[in-house]
């Protein structure tokens, strides 16, 4: 009997809530080494899929960059990052799309065995996400210019969960590689996002690294600057903390970077008080 109320306590916690959030968009990325742990991703599903049962508007964007990674390896290319962002060559990007596809294609089947209603979204076949290069030195790797909102709005209204690759086509129709937190973060912008939420394979954002204890609960974006100045946030943390602060000056509410390896992480930041992993706020 013991357990059962516990359990109910649980439920009693989380349906403030569930009221709060409902109907509310939550911009959901998902990568780092918990794509390749079949329990994380199960876990991570499981988390989304509860989200959209009880009324929340998920939308995922995911990586694939260890995979990514070992492929370019196994076919002799180069592995090259500038600020946490890979560089990409034309033979890069042929490779980062069919590792994407593959990504996509497994995540919303996934979604679907757990009852959840999901979508693929290619925008390397569906006019979507309009880019322009990002930088000259980063190859064919875009920014996002303009998101066709409508597409994403109708699939929301209708409890779908759309399933995001990070790729899009500049007005000529050439295809690019988006970083997947550049795009969470452009998406939780275009629809004014209750939360963004980076999942990735560390605790947050640690003052000391390699040091979990030094984990920052809560930062506050004008520090930012000063962790990056003495290393604290460095290399692929960059451009998550730099999505969550974009996020933040365009109306996203909250913004949070979290262990995808910890079960059922979506669940106890979004439906607790204590929360896990770093928040980043204005």
């Amino acid at each position: 009997m013991e357990e059962y109320i516990k359990k109910a306590g649980i439920l009693v916690e989380a349906f403030p809530y569930i009221k709060q959030f409902k109907g509310k968009v939550v911009v959901i990325k998902y990568g780092g080494r918990a794509l390749l742990s079949e329990q994380a991703k199960k876990n991570i599903l499981q988390d989304i899929a509860f989200l959209s049962i009880v009324g929340i508007k998920p939308v995922i964007v995911h990586g694939g960059g260890y995979k990514i990674t070992e492929r370019v390896t196994r076919q002799g290319g180069k592995i090259e990052f500038v600020e946490g962002k890979r560089v990409t060559d034309k033979k890069t990007l042929r490779i980062v799309y069919d590792v994407l596809m593959e990504v996509n294609q497994d995540l919303v089947a996934e979604l679907v065995k757990l009852d959840a209603s999901a979508v693929s979204i290619n925008p390397g076949e569906r006019d979507v996400i309009r880019v322009e290069p990002e930088s000259r030195k980063l190859g064919y790797v875009g920014k996002v210019r303009e998101i066709k909102k409508q597409v994403f709005l109708n699939y929301l209204r209708k409890s779908r969960i759309p399933v995001v690759m990070p790729v899009g086509k500049d007005e000529r129709g050439k295809l690019y590689n988006i970083n997947a937190d550049d795009m969470a973060s452009s998406l939780a912008v275009a629809f004014k996002a209750e939360k963004l939420v980076l999942l990735t394979d560390v605790k947050g954002i640690l003052r000391e690294k390699g040091n979990e204890e030094s984990l920052i609960s809560t930062l506050h974006a004008k520090d930012v600057n000063q962790l990056i100045k003495i290393g604290a946030i460095s290399g692929g943390m960059i451009p998550k903390v730099q999505a969550c602060l974009k996020a933040l000056e365009n109306g996203v509410k909250k913004t949070h970077i979290l262990d995808g390896r910890i079960p059922h992480v979506i669940l106890l930041e979004v439906f607790t008080t204590e929360g896990v992993g770093t928040e980043i706020v204005r």
